[in-house]
């Protein structure tokens, strides 16, 4: 569709800009294809869905397709940029940092490259913290380690403040490495800086282990989380074959979101039972009633493997729960809760159980990404320094479809991705579990 009908609404998802460009790119150089600012990626790709919206609304909503702009703002010479990342790690991040300092440094030439160490606890002068120096070298191998060079932190900082720290610095460019909480903040300095009408750039880049940012089909980190969960179901199940009536239970991570659970389940047909945040479960009664499925297949195949979502079945535990320090409400361990409940109803039926718990959230969200997660971060990175380079500003890059894009921080933070428990997805699953 062309840019002119009037069907296509630009404004709906419009990405703020500091300023026209009106500088030449240092890419011009590069003989590389330059991208439009009226090239865009439909949110709805899907015909009926798509029409249904029209319908709705009046309007097909759009995505700002990421990439390289024949001009920019920012002028490269007199530019600084800082890089930070903030809550739980995640396969890739190195990945990020090294990926967002070469583009930096040899793409667009910008002499200074800081790296703040903790996450936004660094923009505080009172947590003591000094900037370190990214550059070629400092940067050189550390995509072959797991975590972040720089450190990470969760907690709220004053926007203020952490605004006062970059301007002291005259950083025209903040990258931001995280998830909703993480985009939050750098909201939060991108809204500081306009009312300040300071030409900061903030660029925020999705890292979110369980896949759950909305208006993205993927996020760094997860397909290495998903690779490596196989591995431990490869173990739980040799394990639970290996024992009479053996069970294998895998906890992993999945706050909100089953997504980790789920591709594990579809990538190693071993497991069984599939338990989610999305889809409610019950322990004894009810059509969707576990232990009596799971007994049931113990007296027909002697071991089962269940693997299952940090924040499924919250509602069947009577603990409080705690937040963390960026105010997410932090789930109680259903891992071990079941293991619990398994052990006792096993009791009360008279039946011997080998149960084999395996956790490994900490080993998995540890590792250094695997080879197509870290093209990916690479991508990430490199189409966050253009959309920078130009001004652009209170954004985050996402990946829809087969491109990459732009997303305002408010709508990438507005709801949780889910699986949807009538889609696709969730219906393989059903199809190959609970036997």
């Amino acid at each position: 569709m062309q840019e002119s009908s009037p069907i296509i609404d630009r404004t709906f998802m419009e990405i703020r800009k500091l300023g026209p460009c009106n500088l030449d790119s240092p890419l011009k150089s590069s003989r590389i294809h330059f991208t439009g600012d009226d090239e865009a990626i439909l949110l709805e790709s899907e015909y009926t869905r798509m029409l249904k919206l029209y319908r709705e609304k009046g309007r097909i909503p759009v995505f700002e397709l990421a990439g390289p702009r024949e001009k920019i703002f920012h002028n490269p010479n007199w530019s600084k940029a800082a890089i930070l990342t903030a809550g739980g790690l995640c396969p890739g991040l190195n990945n990020v940092i090294k990926s967002l300092t070469l583009a930096l440094k040899q793409n667009y030439h910008v002499p200074i490259v800081y790296g703040i160490p903790y996450g936004y606890a660094g923009l505080n002068p009172a947590s003591g913290y000094s900037p370190v120096i990214l550059d070629e070298q400092t940067v050189d191998d550390i995509h072959e380690q797991g975590g972040t060079i720089l450190g990470s932190s969760r907690g709220k900082q004053d926007p203020e403040i952490m605004l006062e720290t970059l301007v002291r610095m005259d950083v025209n460019m903040l990258f931001c490495v995280g998830g909703d909480g993480t985009l939050r903040s750098a909201h939060a300095i991108a809204e500081e800086a306009q009312k300040r009408q300071i030409n900061l750039s903030v660029i925020g880049i999705p890292k979110t282990i369980d896949n759950d940012i909305n208006c993205m089909d993927r996020t760094f980190g997860f397909e290495t989380a998903v690779y490596a969960t196989n591995l431990v179901i490869t173990a739980a199940h040799n394990e639970a074959k290996g024992a009479e009536n053996g069970v294998g239970l895998i906890h992993v991570m999945g706050r909100d979101s089953g997504f980790i659970a789920a591709y594990a389940s579809l990538a190693s047909t071993h497991i069984n039972y599939c338990l989610i945040p999305e889809e409610k479960f019950n322990l004894e009664e009810g059509e969707n009633a576990l232990l009596p499925a799971l007994f049931s297949r113990l007296k027909r195949r002697h071991h089962a493997v269940i693997i299952v979502a940090e924040g499924a079945g919250q509602e069947l535990i009577a603990e409080k729960r705690e937040r963390d320090k960026s105010g997410n409400l932090l789930n109680n361990n259903i891992g071990l809760f079941l293991k619990e409940k398994i052990k006792d109803y096993a009791a009360r039926n008279g039946t011997d159980v080998n149960i084999k718990y395996f956790d490994p959230t900490y080993q998995i969200r540890a590792v250094p990404a695997n080879g197509t997660d870290a093209v990916f971060c690479y991508l990430l990175a490199q189409n966050a320094v253009h959309a920078a380079m130009t001004g652009r500003t209170d954004m985050v890059l996402g990946h829809w479809g087969d491109s990459f894009t732009h997303v305002p921080i408010p709508m990438a933070v507005s709801e949780r991705k889910k699986i949807d428990p009538n889609g696709i997805l969730w219906r393989s699953i059903r199809l190959n579990t609970w036997t």
